[in-house]
């Protein structure tokens, strides 16, 4: 069946975008329902139509798109989508964003640039979405942007499990790629019973994206596994030149632990040249192309997802899922 009803009449529906079909299903399944049939196809002129196939009227409706690239089609595919559930009459409108777009601009850092991170969250909720539920934002602040409730979750436990029950045995170091990063490497630390935390001291030039500079090892490192934290890998220059210079300063190896895969090129050249032993992701976003590296390593986000939903939709806590940091 396409919904879920509980006693007082209420319907949880789910609906799958175009751009990782694969992850609204896998949560429907573990929600014990399955997705909306939904009819979506583009014009000769690339205007994206939606509709429905089954009544939405007075569902609280989770619309569930990660967004991979193209992004700039799935954000308007979004908005269409979240359109059609308002015109509808759809009770409640909650957008799973496992992968928030633009988070990265969160803030200006020269004059006459947008803070696009704020824009999508004004065209979220002009377009009729009530709630938005993502994973590891790239910054906390955003969660001020959107003008109603945002369920803010951490794929921490889920890369931590692995991480533990493969790495266990071993002395290991927690390391920030950046200064940037402290705060979350130092939940890292707490969560693998206080191992030794370290920072790479970089720079990076504003006016020139996805170019970094790696100086130095701040922390001991010697000896360790080395476990960069980060929460995107995008064309991969941050951690491997992190890894370089960890390798430098005496590690005895280095894994990486990353919530959101972008992969754009060269991460993949970049990530299997480098000596990084093993690159754990999550399924924010598809990793189709993972496959091409065998030191890559996917886990699901979809059970955590399943369980927001379901508090989020018997009017639970969302909270008490991460200890009241969410």
């Amino acid at each position: 069946m396409t919904g879920k009803e509980r006693v007082n009449g209420k319907t949880l529906m789910i609906f799958a975008g175009r751009s990782f079909p694969a992850l609204a299903d896998e949560i429907a399944t573990e929600l014990g329902i399955s997705t909306t049939p939904t009819e979506i196809y583009e014009f000769a002129n690339g205007e994206i139509f939606v509709r429905y196939e089954e009544s939405v009227r007075g569902s609280d409706a989770f619309v569930v798109q990660s967004m991979t690239i193209p992004i700039n089609t799935w954000i308007v595919e979004t908005l269409v989508m979240i359109d059609a559930l308002k015109r509808g009459s759809a009770r409640r409108i909650t957008v799973v964003l496992p992968f928030y777009p633009y988070a990265r601009q969160d803030k200006k850092h020269r004059g006459r640039e947008p803070i696009s991170a704020r824009l999508m969250a004004d065209l979220f909720k002009t377009a009729g979405a009530d709630r938005i539920l993502t994973v590891d934002l790239h910054t906390a602040q955003i969660q001020g942007f959107f003008d109603g409730p945002v369920d803010h979750l951490f794929a921490m436990d889920v890369l931590a499990g692995y991480v533990q029950s493969h790495y266990g045995g071993q002395a290991m170091a927690v390391v920030a790629p950046d200064s940037g990063r402290v705060r979350v490497a130092e939940r890292w630390t707490d969560r693998l019973g206080g191992v030794p935390l370290a920072f790479i001291h970089k720079t990076r030039d504003p006016s020139k994206p996805n170019q970094v500079r790696a100086h130095r090892v701040v922390g001991d490192v010697e000896g360790r596994v080395c476990l960069v934290v980060d929460d995107i890998i995008d064309t991969g220059g941050t951690i491997a030149s992190a890894s370089e210079v960890l390798q430098q300063a005496g590690a005895a190896d280095v894994i990486v632990a990353s919530t959101h895969a972008v992969l754009s090129d060269p991460a993949l050249e970049r990530l299997g040249a480098s000596k990084i032993s093993e690159v754990v992701v999550t399924n924010t976003l598809p990793v189709a192309s993972a496959a091409q590296l065998d030191k890559i390593t996917v886990l699901s986000i979809a059970p955590l997802l399943a369980r927001a939903i379901k508090e989020v939709f018997e009017d639970g806590s969302v909270t008490t899922l991460f200890g009241g940091l969410s």
